[in-house]
């Protein structure tokens, strides 16, 4: 109830403003509705159902470093495309800025910001190179670990290397009866 109080304030006031903008009818208002209404059902009849398949064929192909940050960034581009797809469409997609309205173009803007979201999804999926993965074998560096001098060894085990496993089901370690 609590979530859906103020989205239903937000639609009535969005409604409110649509009614001030829209009325009384002009041609340009009809634009209006065709962007309203097409915008939700081109994302959710073409652009969504791509991205998910697509996610779903590369989650299944890619090695599983790879899988999280490369779905990722096939849904940053998704949402990138919907958002600069006003952009493509008419020249004046956005009102312009002050100072900047002669730089329009939006193609090499989006082309940087995509090859920047793939970077950054390289270099997720390559992290494990460099930094090793936290196991059982190499436990994590705590604040209680005492630091690595040159008198100790970096190397730790569980039993010293001069004791007995604890073990006793060896044939070697059973009493003679």
């Amino acid at each position: 109830m609590l979530l859906a109080l103020p989205g239903l304030a937000a639609l009535v006031w969005g409604v409110v403003l649509f009614a001030e903008y829209a009325l009384p009818l002009r041609p340009d208002v009809f634009g209006t509705v065709g962007w309203i209404i097409g915008g939700p059902i081109l994302n959710d009849a073409v652009i969504a159902p791509l991205t998910a398949l697509l996610g779903i064929v590369l989650a299944r192909r890619l090695p599983r470093p790879w899988k999280g940050p490369v779905i990722a960034g096939t849904v940053t581009t998704g949402i990138l495309a919907i958002l600069a797809f006003p952009l493509f469409w008419r020249p004046y997609g956005t009102p312009p800025m002050p100072g900047l309205h002669d730089d329009t173009n939006p193609a090499p803007a989006l082309a940087l910001t995509l090859a920047a979201v793939w970077l950054a999804v390289a270099l997720t999926a390559l992290r494990h190179r460099v930094v090793p993965r936290i196991t059982r074998a190499v436990p994590p560096i705590t604040r209680d670990t005492s630091p690595i001098t040159r008198n100790t060894s970096p190397i730790t085990r569980d039993t010293p290397p001069d004791t007995q496993d604890a073990r006793s089901d060896t044939p070697a370690d059973r009493p003679n009866p």
